[in-house]
C-alpha cells in the first residue's frame, strides 16, 4: 500500500468517526426544540469555560460597575428571567460591567454580562429585560457550545485537508484560506442563532411580565446609537465598532421573533419606567475616573496623576487599556502606559524606544526630547517610520516619555501623508502638553452622571439638552437617552434624563 493510500485511508476513517461522533452527540435543546450537535462541549466544560474566563471579562471590560445597589438590582431582574427560562437550574451570574461602551453577552454556564453604557441608554426595565433575555437565550440554546463544536468538527476535515495537501500536492494556501474562514466563522454567533436568541428572549421576558415591545424599542434606540457615534467619529464606518455589528438585527427579525415565541401578551404587561428611572439617576455617563475622564479634547487620569490634550478635530475615545482619538481624515493618535514592572526596569528611554518598544519598525530619527511640567522635567524619546496599512501609506511616529520610576508614557501618532506636515505641530503640542497632576488637580476630577429631572411647563427639548454636561451633539444627546424627537412637545410632569457635571 502507498502513502498516499494509507493517508487517505486514515482521513476517511477521522471522517467517518467524525460524522458517528456528530449522529451520537445530536440531541433535541430544551430551549430551541431542534437538533443540536455539541459533542465537544459538555455541560460541565460550559460551567469549567465561563468559570475561567469571567476573570479575564472583568479585567478587559474595567471590572464590576461599583454600585452595589444597582447591581444586586439589575442581578436580581436577570436572574428573575433566568428562572422562567427553559435551562432555570445553571447557577447565573448577571454582571453589570464598569464600561461606558454599549454591549452585553454572555459566556458559556450561564455568565451574562451588560455595561452601564447600555444601561444608560435604557429607559424602562422592558428595555432592559429584553437584552439580558437574549442573552441567556444564547446561553439555553447552546450556541457557543454548539458553534466550538461544529468548528472542532470542521477542524478534523482540515486535518485531512492538510495532510493530503503535503502528499498529493494540494496547496498550502487551502489549507490557510479554510482555517481563516473557519476562524472567522466562530468569531460571531449566526443569523439564525441570532434569531434563536431574540425568540427566547421574547419568550422569557413575557413569561416574567415584560411587555415584548421592550426589545423593539431599546433595538430602535441602538440604531440611532450607532448613527451618533458615526457623526461623532466623523466615519462612516463606525458601527463596525458596536453592539450592532455583533447583534445584527433588524426591525422585520424582531417581529418576526415574536411571532415564533409564538407567547400571549400579558394583560398587565410591565414596562417599569418609573422604577428604572429612580434606579438609574445617577450612574455615570461617559468615564469612570478610575479609567481616566475625557472633557473636550483633554483627557485626565486622576488615579495615575497624568493629563494631556488632543488637537482640535480629533475626537477621543477611552478604554481600560489605551485611549485613542480619532480625526475625520484618518490621522490618528494612540495613547497607553508600559506596564511598572517592564518601566522599572528600562535604564535608557532611548533604548527602550528603539530597540524594544519599536524594535519590529523600520524606526529613523531617534532623538531625545524633554518635557518641561511643574512638577520637573520629563525625559522622552521620539523617532519616526513609514508604514503601509489597509488604507495606503502613513507616517508614524513614536513618543516615550518617563513619567516616573514606574511610568513610560507612550503616544503613537499615525498620519497619512498628505496631513503629515499640516498636523505636525499640533501633534508636537499634545506630545508637550502631557503634565502629571498634583493631589488637588487628581481630587477635582469628577465624572459626569445621570441625572433624572421633571419636566416643568415651558421646558423643550432644546432647552433641557443646553442643560447637558456634554461638550458636541447635546441635543442627539438628549433625544437618545429620552426616546424623543426636538420637534416633539415635552409633557410638564414627566420625568427625562440629562448629563449633569
Amino acid at each position: 500500500m502507498t502513502t498516499i493510500s494509507r493517508l487517505r485511508r486514515f482521513v476517511a476513517a477521522a471522517l467517518a468517526g467524525a460524522a458517528l461522533l456528530n449522529l451520537a452527540a445530536c440531541s433535541v435543546n430544551p430551549a430551541t426544540g431542534r437538533q443540536s450537535f455539541t459533542g465537544f462541549m459538555s455541560r460541565e466544560e460550559e460551567l469549567r469555560i465561563g468559570a475561567e474566563e469571567h476573570p479575564k471579562i472583568l479585567k478587559q471590560f474595567g471590572g464590576e460597575y461599583a454600585d452595589r445597589n444597582f447591581d444586586e438590582y439589575v442581578a436580581r431582574m436577570g436572574l428573575a428571567l433566568s428562572k422562567v427560562s427553559d435551562v432555570p437550574d445553571l447557577p447565573y451570574k448577571i454582571t453589570v460591567l464598569n464600561d461606558d461602551q454599549v454591549n452585553a453577552f454572555a459566556l458559556p454556564g450561564g455568565y451574562v454580562y451588560i455595561t452601564r453604557g447600555l444601561l444608560m441608554l435604557a429607559e424602562n426595565e422592558a428595555e432592559v429585560a429584553g437584552v439580558l433575555s437574549h442573552e441567556i437565550g444564547h446561553v439555553t440554546a447552546r450556541h457557543t457550545a454548539e458553534r466550538y463544536s461544529q468548528a472542532m468538527l470542521a477542524n478534523i476535515g482540515l486535518m485531512g485537508l492538510g495532510i493530503l495537501g503535503a502528499s498529493v500536492g494540494v496547496p498550502g494556501e487551502a489549507g490557510q484560506l479554510a482555517s481563516y474562514g473557519l476562524q472567522a466563522a466562530i468569531m460571531g454567533f449566526s443569523r439564525e442563532q441570532e434569531l434563536e436568541a431574540d425568540m427566547l428572549g421574547v419568550r422569557y421576558m413575557t413569561r416574567a411580565g415584560y411587555h415584548p415591545e421592550g426589545m423593539t424599542s431599546f433595538f430602535q434606540k441602538l440604531e440611532t446609537h450607532t448613527k451618533l457615534q458615526a457623526a461623532m467619529r466623523g466615519d462612516p464606518q463606525a458601527d463596525q465598532y458596536n453592539f450592532m455589528s455583533s447583534h445584527p438585527r433588524t426591525t422585520d427579525r424582531i417581529a418576526q421573533a415574536v411571532k415564533l415565541a409564538n407567547m400571549a401578551v400579558p394583560p398587565n404587561a410591565r414596562f417599569e419606567r418609573q422604577a428604572y428611572l429612580s434606579r438609574i439617576d445617577g450612574l455615570i455617563f461617559g468615564d469612570d475616573p478610575k479609567q481616566g475622564v475625557r472633557k473636550g479634547r483633554v483627557f485626565a487620569h486622576p488615579d495615575l496623576r497624568f493629563q494631556f490634550t488632543v488637537p482640535q478635530g480629533f475626537t477621543l475615545f477611552n478604554s481600560p487599556t489605551r485611549v485613542v482619538a480619532l480625526h475625520p481624515q484618518g490621522a490618528s493618535i494612540r495613547f497607553d502606559m508600559e506596564a511598572q514592572n517592564k518601566a522599572r526596569s528600562v535604564k535608557s528611554i532611548s533604548a527602550y524606544l528603539a530597540n524594544d518598544w519599536g524594535r519590529s519598525l523600520s524606526l529613523k530619527n531617534v532623538e531625545t526630547i524633554s518635557v518641561k511640567e511643574k512638577q520637573g522635567d520629563m525625559e522622552g524619546a521620539t523617532a519616526v517610520a513609514r508604514l503601509q496599512t489597509k488604507s495606503g501609506p502613513a507616517d508614524l511616529r513614536l513618543v516615550a516619555i518617563r513619567g516616573g520610576s514606574e511610568q513610560i508614557f507612550r503616544f503613537i501618532f499615525l498620519t497619512p501623508p498628505q496631513l503629515t506636515g499640516q498636523l505636525a505641530a499640533e501633534l508636537q503640542r499634545t506630545t508637550y502638553s502631557l503634565q502629571r497632576l498634583t493631589d488637588e488637580e487628581a481630587a477635582a476630577i469628577k465624572p459626569l452622571r445621570i441625572k433624572v429631572t421633571t419636566v416643568q411647563a415651558g421646558d423643550t427639548v432644546e432647552k433641557l439638552a443646553e442643560r447637558m454636561a456634554v461638550e458636541k451633539f447635546k441635543v442627539e444627546w438628549f433625544e437618545l437617552l429620552n426616546s424623543v424627537k426636538r420637534t416633539q412637545p415635552l409633557v410638564p410632569g414627566t420625568q427625562v434624563k440629562i448629563v449633569v457635571g
